[in-house]
């Protein structure tokens, strides 16, 4: 079921997303060589806490999942795609570092991630970085009131297919505000002019998922998701609300 957004959600919606931001912001800032992947969630917990939010991740169970999840943030690393677990990892020059985020502020949610190139990354890994920040740029691009979920996909996976990089199938954006994940399903392949209409009061995660050369992924027994040959792996990820005057991101992280 699509819940629409009232004005009043959106501008709570704001406040969400700008506390995800300060706490990406600061978890970029901090992810470096010898940095523990445990150390990253509890800055992140800190920080959401000292704002008056909750992690949106700690406890949740997705349909897919097989447990709570017993983190604030996932932290995913190489040819782990998502739903990473931030354990004693170190990082390691070269790494390519996935964090995802959800913030909640008093029961309004927005969802968001990074990629975080750790040292002097390698060619490939570059090239994905730069295909998956486009991918999303043109996705939120194409999230315009009066076109359609297909175009959203339609746009990420011209990207992909420039870059030569690979749509990870399975893991997809989504519906996002009230809950984690709503309705509609945000695919990164599609049709022009294809799916349900966005309209004002959709708010919605467009999530580019990539990986160096292979479109499959596995489900590992801790929950998260793998390239299935072992490749890289990226993702990039905002909230966005639709809205009469076009699309606002609502967890813009800048630099």
């Amino acid at each position: 079921m699509i819940r629409l957004k009232s004005e009043k959600d959106i501008e709570r919606l704001r406040i969400s997303g700008r506390i995800l931001a300060e706490v990406l912001r600061a978890l970029k800032n901090r992810a470096d060589i010898g940095v523990k992947l445990k150390d990253l969630d509890a800055l992140a917990c800190a920080l959401i806490d000292e704002r008056g939010a909750r992690p949106a991740f700690l406890g949740y169970k997705p349909k897919s999942g097989r447990k709570a999840y017993p983190a604030a943030i996932c932290t995913s690393v190489n040819e782990v795609v998502v739903h990473g677990l931030p354990g004693n990892y170190a990082l390691k020059d070269s790494d390519l570092l996935k964090i995802d985020a959800g913030v909640d502020f008093n029961g309004y949610i927005t969802d968001a991630a990074i990629t975080v190139a750790i040292g002097m990354p390698s060619k490939s890994a570059a090239n994905l970085v730069r295909s998956a920040e486009e991918a999303l740029r043109e996705g939120i691009k194409a999230a315009k009131p009066g076109n359609r979920v297909g175009d959203i996909g339609y746009a990420v996976e011209g990207v992909a297919k420039k870059y030569g990089v690979e749509v990870l199938h399975g893991l997809t954006g989504h519906g996002v505000g009230f809950e984690l994940h709503e309705d509609p399903t945000i695919f990164n392949y599609g049709k022009k002019g294809t799916g349900m209409e966005l309209v004002p009061g959709l708010v919605i995660a467009i999530e580019p998922m990539f990986s160096a050369s292979s479109p499959s992924v596995i489900q590992r027994p801790d929950d998260s998701y793998v390239t299935a040959d072992g490749s890289l792996s990226v993702h990039f990820e905002h909230t966005v609300a639709i809205t009469e005057k076009g699309v606002e991101v609502l967890t813009t992280i800048g630099s």
